[in-house]
């Protein structure tokens, strides 16, 4: 839902790996009131970086979806970001941990925290037909 209460597409998804591991989180840090709040911001050595953390705190911009008991927090600006995004979690020893496979990433890090978006074309951008 957005902030007005309205339903909107949710930009993410989450796996039920991903929700079951956040949600033994949340248990082992006594903060089952926590719900998760996924974004991105600058920084990173692709240019925006994810922010995945627990949460208690909202703003105006937010997003909300439950996910089998585990409310997922977007805002408003992530979220063109992170639309179509889904959150994994592997408990592997290598490369393990959580992941967020990205539509909108036109390339990534090595570490996997953060990404440079896809360029969208705008229709400034094309030369005219004809011409």
């Amino acid at each position: 839902m957005d902030p007005k209460g309205q339903e909107v597409e949710f930009p993410i998804t989450l796996t039920q790996r991903a929700i079951e591991r956040v949600k033994a989180i949340r248990a082992r840090e006594g903060r089952e009131a926590a719900f998760l709040r996924v974004g991105v911001r600058g920084g990173g050595c692709s240019g925006l970086s994810y922010v995945t953390r627990l949460d208690e705190q909202r703003t105006a911009l937010d997003l909300s979806k439950d996910f089998d008991g585990l409310e997922v927090v977007v805002d408003q600006k992530s979220a063109e970001f992170l639309r179509g995004a889904v959150l994994d979690y592997t408990g592997q020893l290598i490369g393990g941990g959580f992941r967020i496979d990205n539509p909108n990433a036109e390339r990534g890090c090595g570490c996997g925290s953060s990404f440079t978006p896809k360029r969208v074309a705008k229709p400034e951008d094309s030369e005219a037909v004809g011409s």
